[in-house]
């Protein structure tokens, strides 16, 4: 019994299988017997997310070493850039979606007449916001 959850977990962590392959081997009668469901999907969960904050604080310390190897460096550098970018890209808009957000959310209060006038987002964006 215990393989079995060991199996289910570990394709669990697998990332292009994940749940939606876990829990279908789980079910299946391959292993002799079905898994009862709710423990079955509590391994499945508990598999998914154990990689996430070893991916999220090793990823780039894995990638930085990596960058200046001979045969994996163009790849891992080529990763590096490209999350850089993104990285940029994102904070760049962060900023304007939020004030948008609380605009859009004042706009729709009662006191939005009170407050602001129609342009106002647009003369935000003008300050560089």
């Amino acid at each position: 019994m215990f393989k079995k959850y060991l199996i289910v977990f570990l394709v669990s962590m697998i990332p292009l299988i994940e749940l939606r392959g876990a829990v279908p081997i789980g079910l299946s009668e391959a292993f002799g017997s079905a898994l009862p469901i709710l423990p079955l999907y509590i391994t499945c969960i508990i598999g998914n997310m154990l990689p996430v904050p070893i991916i999220f604080f090793f990823a780039r310390k894995v990638l930085e070493w990596g960058a200046d190897k001979k045969f994996i460096g163009k790849f891992f550098t080529f990763c590096l850039e490209k999350g850089e970018k993104g990285g940029k890209k994102l904070q760049e808009k962060a900023g304007r979606r939020f004030i948008c957000s609380i605009i859009s959310f004042c706009r729709y209060s009662s006191s939005w007449y009170r407050c602001m006038d129609w342009n106002s987002c647009s003369k935000l964006f003008r300050y560089g916001f």
